[in-house]
């Protein structure tokens, strides 16, 4: 299977990608290490053992600005592992340093799951961006080798115009089914994108230039999606999606349903919209669905205020809803 050198990518005009390795907990140096498949020119693992169920992601902005981020993406991690069918892939946006930190010391993830982050190094000056976790009973990798279908390849980040230094983090997974007439050549990438495109509405906006970029990385590879917040809160974004040749899995699949992610609640300055987004070129979307954060627990040293809890004392999990969508490894005829 091809590494980082073959790695099928656009025009550099597009955008450069800067890669970065997997990473995997190792317990004998309690530490997050990369993955010798992920090291430039490493080729990816071969998969030996076929798994041909759909595979099941979750994205969610997870708020990087709301007070007891530890709390909170602890609550939010029981939440994912804890679905049934088991997720795959969680795609995370607005990860904090405080979040992070305390995503790569939780032992579930550190024993099941690979991380696109060992630490904030690939971020930069921000206080908060992307990460990608994949499961180690789904992705095979040389630092769990041969273990499962499918295999894990290379990650990177690509800037792309942004008002806020964001960018958009790429990784490749190579699938195969025994149905060779649907499923791609296993040296062939499936391409997944995890996006926090730029808020708010401002003119002239760069989410036009952000998605035309994403497009041109999927299409590189021939199928893929890209999932996350792609704030769409100006009239021209309503369509950027389909312009930009991709399918929106939740009009694909739910066409008479809001699907609101964001503002549900009527107490935003905004009103309820569907921020978040999947969507796929060349796969099968098979479900999606919107997954409703719920409220922590105050903490037993709380002390509630003479006049009693207030709505402040209510912490929910995110301001955003989280989506979770399955889809198949076989490949979908047209977009």
């Amino acid at each position: 299977m091809p590494g980082i050198s073959e790695t099928p990518l656009p025009s550099p005009d597009q955008g450069r990608p800067i890669f970065q390795p997997w990473h995997c907990f190792d317990p004998a140096h309690a530490q997050w290490i990369p993955t010798r498949s992920s090291l430039p020119d490493d080729p990816v693992q071969p998969a030996h053992q076929k798994d041909t169920s759909d595979l099941v992601l979750v994205t969610w902005n997870i708020d990087s600005g709301a007070e007891r981020a530890k709390d909170r993406a602890a609550a939010l991690i029981t939440f994912i592992t804890d679905i049934e069918p088991k997720v795959d892939i969680v795609f995370l946006q607005e990860v904090s340093r405080s979040a992070l930190e305390q995503i790569l010391s939780d032992d579930r993830i550190r024993q099941n799951w690979f991380s696109s982050e060992g630490g904030h190094s690939s971020w930069g000056t921000r206080s908060f961006s992307t990460a990608t976790l994949v499961s180690k009973s789904r992705f095979a990798s040389q630092c769990d080798p041969g273990k499962s279908n499918p295999s894990l390849g290379p990650a990177w980040r690509v800037k792309y115009p942004s008002r806020y230094a964001r960018d958009a983090l790429f990784c490749d997974i190579f699938l195969s089914s025994p149905d060779e007439s649907t499923s791609p050549s296993p040296t062939t990438p499936t391409r997944l994108v995890n996006v926090h495109l730029d808020s708010l509405p401002i003119k002239p906006s760069f989410r036009p230039q952000q998605i035309s970029i994403l497009s041109a990385f999927l299409s590189a590879a021939g199928r893929g999606l890209v999932a996350g917040d792609f704030n769409p809160v100006l009239e021209e974004d309503a369509n950027l999606v389909e312009e930009n040749g991709l399918t929106d899995v939740w009009k694909s699949l739910r066409p008479q349903d809001p699907g609101y992610t964001w503002g549900v609640d009527g107490t935003k300055r905004f009103p309820p919209a569907r921020l978040d987004k999947v969507a796929v070129l060349g796969l099968k979307p098979a479900t999606i669905r919107v997954l409703e954060p719920q409220i922590l627990e105050q903490p037993s040293s709380f002390t509630p205020s003479p006049e009693g809890f207030t709505d402040t004392d209510d912490v929910p999990w995110s301001d955003h809803h989280g989506l979770l969508c399955s889809f198949s490894q076989g490949l979908n005829g047209g977009n």
